[in-house]
């Protein structure tokens, strides 16, 4: 795993003091080789995450937002199995050991935000951590602040612009692009903390 804080891949420093909410206060590049670390990065990221976190997802079909939400799951010890909410939109994961539940929601099929307020996901908000698939854009204001994360699998050297990238037969395991960036006080506060855990190697 590659790790880069800063303003720019190439960066080494965190970003901290932003001007206000709506800046990015710390962010950080990782490069995933594979499904098992991709959950492991979830697992560390569950142990920054307290009630009342909102996460966001971004990323294409099959880049493994659902393999982090596992780790995530793994890491704050709630029931699963953690699975795409997709057709049931949002799924409650209670704590098997006394911290915050795991709210995993999908705005796959969610246009506005009218229909995000319909899943009255603030409900759970203040005592669960929860975890949008696909909810940039839409679940921000959740929050005074927000960690979002955005998975890409970089395309391969001589594809076409606007090609699809295909995974070679067999190949389930594919590097991914990782970037974290966190929002608001609460992740300006935490960004030494996020930085010093993404910086060790997974595995």
């Amino acid at each position: 795993m590659a790790v880069a804080r800063g303003p720019d891949v190439a960066g080494s420093r965190a970003v901290t003091g932003a001007r206000d909410e709506g800046d990015p206060v710390v962010t950080a590049y990782l490069a995933v080789p594979g499904a098992a670390q991709m959950r492991l990065l979830g697992t560390r990221i569950a142990g920054l995450l307290r009630a009342g976190d909102l996460v966001v997802l971004a990323g294409a079909l099959g880049t493994g937002k659902t393999t982090l939400v596992q780790g995530i799951g793994a890491g704050l010890g709630v029931r699963g199995p953690v699975t795409s909410p997709t057709f049931v939109i949002a799924r409650l994961h209670p704590s098997l050991r006394g911290g915050p539940d795991l709210v995993h929601a999908d705005a796959y099929r969610l246009g506005s935000r009218l229909e995000v307020d319909d899943l009255d996901l603030d409900a759970d908000l203040d005592h669960s951590v929860t975890v949008v698939e696909w909810g940039d854009g839409l679940v921000e204001n959740l929050a005074a602040g927000h960690l979002r994360i955005s998975i890409d699998r970089p395309q391969p050297a001589g594809l076409a612009s606007g090609q699809a990238a295909q995974p070679p037969d067999g190949a389930a395991d594919q590097v991914r692009r990782v970037t974290i960036t966190g929002y608001g006080a609460r992740w300006r506060a935490a960004a030494s903390e996020l930085t010093a855990t993404l910086a060790v190697p997974l595995g």
